[in-house]
């Protein structure tokens, strides 16, 4: 096996390629702006050129085993992206292929939330696990299912979308995907500046919240103030944990996971998130699971993730 691995994290507003050791260290890395490349073939050969001069660092591309890919709306089968609405390409995009064919490497690429659990297993919190759920609370809840080792996928390869179940079908909040109540709603970043603006609206007790024009709370917002005892602000993070505690334990029922991993500034709100997610995991999990199951917060520094989990990606390349 050759010494190092490419990864990119390609998101919608910056495109990040690194080179990775097996150990996990990032050597070096470099980005530029995704959108300034609108026509897909000028995007390939941009990237090329970054990552060609990323591997001249390291001794040249003889050194590089593979590169891996964490992106939005991928299906891996195909590898291929599909239907991404925040990338400028539209329809069913063939990056791999296009960077396998002009740089004369292996590419392998995977949804983002996938590529994290990857990296996950390989250099964080699940090391040496093999059956364990990822969420990444951010803008939306994104997710990775790892059972026996391996990532789940299923037929089209878009299994695990754990952010999409609805769990408050009755009157839940309306998702962008098309339905109502479904966990991102609630148990995000996004989610949960919306439950403060409905407590703020809803409630009459003073609050740090109010200080701030509704429309511009963010998650922070909450937390900051819950760490100056808000006691508003304290509710909404019960309320979110509740929530989330409440779908874990559907999800355990699943996979019998040996743990859930959180991943993203949400996870980061200690105790406050923490206590009720793990009281409601408790309380509504199954006799045969309770406590079977850890809770643990990633261990992968968040300006790293991305990259390591997209590297994580090169090491398993495999055929398909």
């Amino acid at each position: 096996m050759k010494p190092y691995v490419l990864a990119l994290d390609l998101g919608g507003t910056n495109s990040v390629l690194g080179i990775v050791d097996q150990s996990g260290k990032i050597v070096c890395t470099d980005s530029f702006k995704t959108q300034a490349y609108p026509e897909l073939d000028d995007y390939v050969e941009q990237c090329a050129l970054v990552a060609e001069g990323l591997c001249a660092q390291v001794g040249g591309k003889e050194q590089i085993e593979a590169l891996g890919i964490g992106a939005p709306d991928v299906n891996y089968w195909d590898q291929t992206i599909e239907n991404a609405t925040n990338l400028p390409w539209k329809g069913v995009v063939p990056l791999a292929s296009k960077l396998e064919a002009r740089l004369g490497i292996r590419v392998r690429m995977t949804n983002d939330a996938k590529a994290a659990a990857l990296g996950e297993m390989l250099y964080g919190a699940a090391k040496g696990m093999k059956d364990f759920i990822m969420l990444t609370l951010g803008t939306g809840v994104g997710s990775g299912i790892v059972v026996n080792g391996q990532l789940v996928y299923g037929k089209r390869s878009f299994a695990g979308e754990l952010g999409h179940t609805s769990i408050r079908p009755e009157n839940g909040r309306p998702c962008p995907c098309g339905r109502k109540g479904c966990l991102e709603t609630y148990c995000s970043a996004t989610g949960v500046a919306r439950t403060a603006r409905e407590f703020l609206v809803a409630r009459s007790e003073p609050s740090l919240l109010r200080e701030i024009p509704a429309e511009e709370i963010v998650s922070k917002d909450v937390y900051d103030a819950a760490v100056k005892g808000d006691k508003l602000a304290q509710e909404i993070f019960e309320f979110t944990g509740t929530i989330l505690g409440e779908a874990l334990a559907d999800f355990i029922a699943f996979s019998s996971p040996e743990a859930i991993v959180l991943f993203g500034g949400l996870a980061k709100s200690g105790d406050y998130i923490m206590n009720p997610i793990q009281k409601a995991m408790d309380e509504t999990v199954m006799k045969i699971y309770k406590g079977k199951t850890k809770l643990l917060v990633s261990e992968l520094k968040d300006a790293d993730a991305a990259v390591l989990g997209a590297s994580a990606l090169g090491w398993e390349a495999k055929d398909l």
